[in-house]
């Protein structure tokens, strides 16, 4: 009877132990989810800092709206979505990759090939 007794309260406390454990895990998950997602964003208040960086007002308002709704189960596309239909796009130091940025995104590229196809003009004609 004592032995089961034991063998009920380590039981207990190995599962207390485990659930504090994953709970420490998970908000350490949270904060350093926030760092990584907060450092992408502009301060809008500050010259070119990112939000994480800065100690503004601001900042630290929209890090505690980024901890809420990361904790709400939120993807890190969807707060920043959210941020740039409030703030604008400028709030991201990476613009979104969608139909109005298409443009800036595929420009280099498309410079490039025009780069090369001029060095190829330039080369076939020095041969003749």
């Amino acid at each position: 009877m004592k032995s089961s007794h034991f063998f009920r309260i380590l039981h207990m406390t190995i599962l207390s132990f485990m659930f504090v454990s994953f709970k420490i895990y998970a908000l350490e998950n949270t904060d350093e989810r926030v760092k990584n997602l907060t450092l992408e964003l502009r301060c809008m208040t500050c010259q070119n800092q990112s939000i994480y960086d800065s100690d503004a007002e601001f900042s630290n308002d929209i890090k505690k709206i980024v901890k809420q709704k990361l904790l709400e189960g939120k993807s890190e596309r969807d707060i920043k979505i959210f941020l740039v239909d409030r703030y604008g796009e400028y709030i991201l130091f990476r613009p979104l990759m969608n139909y109005n940025n298409i443009f800036l995104w595929s420009f280099p590229f498309i410079l490039l090939i025009f780069g090369l196809f001029f060095v190829l003009i330039k080369i076939k004609t020095k041969k003749v």
